[in-house]
């Protein structure tokens, strides 16, 4: 058995869970719960605070900090990503542990032990992350695009690049499987911004970046802002739409194979040629893939020419995700009603909090588009109107609904995805074994329970 069931790893970790609290191990009915990964951890241990004027230092937490290593050792061994657990300790010191391995069909939560997304179908990703780009017949170049102009400017500004070679600038064509723009290769025919060029010279590689406009990434290091590269999970993908607009100039996309990556804004956002354009765009802008955003990019310069001539611009477009008809969350601060957010192109419906009576989805039934449904506790009349969601592939409610479903044999059948919505104070054994039913209902592998006994 490994160590991660052997009841000595984790003692020293339970033996910092607080013990006078109403709801913790050693109370009537009471437990302890958290989450452990290789990265981050949530354990309900109690800190100290550091003194007045002194920040919170390494060794202000290193029991706790020794102990979750520990655990972590115990994960490397097991090949797990990581576990979420159950304490009870009785006042005596009997302790029973309760251990979760979630299994490849369940996401860990977010600081917590319960269950992130279920995915009831295997590979299954969110609508935005499945979009395709649209072809505009008719995209064109800017006027601006100019390679030779753009590579007589560059050769002044950088006279002693080493630029690429036509072997190597057709064997990157080859790699990447795309033809690229003149401009592209006009600029990297002047440099080919291999790090490997400016040995230890930082100021040498600050020229290239001024003479550019923004940090060039290396011709052998040219790749395809794809899909996979923008993860999201799946409880957050979801409430996402991905719309192109017919005024836009880049659509709105997680990724596409005509987005060439060349370089970085210095701050971890992507710079990207664009060959797969807006309706309003053109082939071969410049633009840059937000580090905050996982959905569209933003339109930087109408071409590469114009970018290096004008290098002092804002990329920012500020634009905003509050995307009606598309998506629409109805709670006391937006949308005060179902009513208000029927529409027949709306694909996500948010219920959120809310103090006033349940909702009913009357108005959202039969909608063709609707393909997902998040609802707070309490913020629906009757979870049996889900039923009439024919379209939905992502499914997030509370207990008490997922419930109601469930013994009405009525969860709906075409969902790729779905969550559980509790909070902190919810036993996690509960909302795994609630977990389990559903997952059940796909024949997904489910959620597995390891229960240990010791004695501190």
């Amino acid at each position: 058995m490994s160590s991660l069931h052997d009841f000595a790893t984790w003692e020293p970790l339970l033996r910092l869970l607080p013990t006078t609290d109403a709801r913790t191990p050693a109370a009537p009915g009471g437990y302890a719960a958290g989450s452990i990964s290789h990265g981050s951890w949530s354990v309900p241990v109690p800190r100290r605070l550091p003194r007045p004027g002194r920040a919170m230092q390494v060794s202000d937490m290193q029991e706790e900090l020794d102990a979750v290593t520990r655990v972590q050792a115990a994960l490397t061994e097991a090949g797990r990503a990581d576990v979420a657990f159950v304490a009870e300790i009785s006042a005596s010191g009997r302790a029973a542990l309760h251990l979760f391995d979630l299994g490849p069909a369940v996401d860990p939560g977010i600081g917590s032990a319960h269950p992130g997304a279920l995915l009831l179908v295997e590979g299954a990703v969110p609508e935005p992350w499945r979009r395709l780009p649209e072809n505009f017949p008719g995209a064109r170049s800017d006027p601006s695009a100019d390679p030779a102009l753009l590579e007589h400017t560059l050769r002044e500004r950088m006279p002693d690049a080493i630029g690429a070679t036509e072997e190597e600038i057709a064997a990157t064509e080859a790699r990447l499987g795309v033809t690229l723009p003149e401009e592209i290769k006009a600029l990297y025919r002047v440099t080919r911004a291999n790090w490997e060029d400016w040995g230890d010279d930082y100021e040498k590689a600050e020229r290239v970046f001024d003479a550019v406009g923004f940090e060039l990434g290396s011709l052998h290091g040219l790749h395809v802002a794809e899909v996979p590269h923008r993860h999201l999970r799946w409880e957050h993908g979801a409430l996402q739409a991905a719309v192109t607009a017919p005024e836009a100039a880049v659509q709105d996309l997680v990724g596409s194979p005509g987005w060439i990556v060349i370089g970085d804004t210095g701050g971890g956002d992507r710079i990207a040629v664009d060959l797969t354009p807006g309706p309003r765009g053109h082939l071969g802008q410049i633009i840059v893939l937000d580090h905050e955003q996982s959905i569209g990019a933003d339109l930087y310069a109408e071409s590469l020419t114009d970018l290096v001539l004008d290098p002092g611009r804002d990329w920012y477009s500020g634009r905003s995700r509050d995307q009606l008809p598309y998506v629409a969350r109805v709670h006391h601060q937006s949308l005060r009603s179902v009513e208000d957010a029927a529409h027949p192109d709306l694909e996500v419906l948010s219920l959120g909090v809310w103090d006033g009576e349940p909702f009913s989805l009357a108005s959202v039934v039969g909608l063709p588009r609707l393909r997902t449904l998040s609802a707070y506790p309490g913020t629906l009349a009757d979870p049996l109107q889900i039923a009439g969601l024919t379209e939905l592939e992502f499914l997030e409610l509370p207990p008490e609904d997922w419930r109601v479903l469930l013994d009405a044999g009525a969860v709906p059948r075409g969902l790729s995805a779905a969550a559980i919505r509790a909070y902190s104070d919810r036993d996690p054994r509960v909302i795994m074994a609630l977990a389990n039913e559903i997952l059940a209902l796909w024949d997904r592998p489910l959620i597995t329970e390891t229960v240990i006994d010791g004695t501190l």
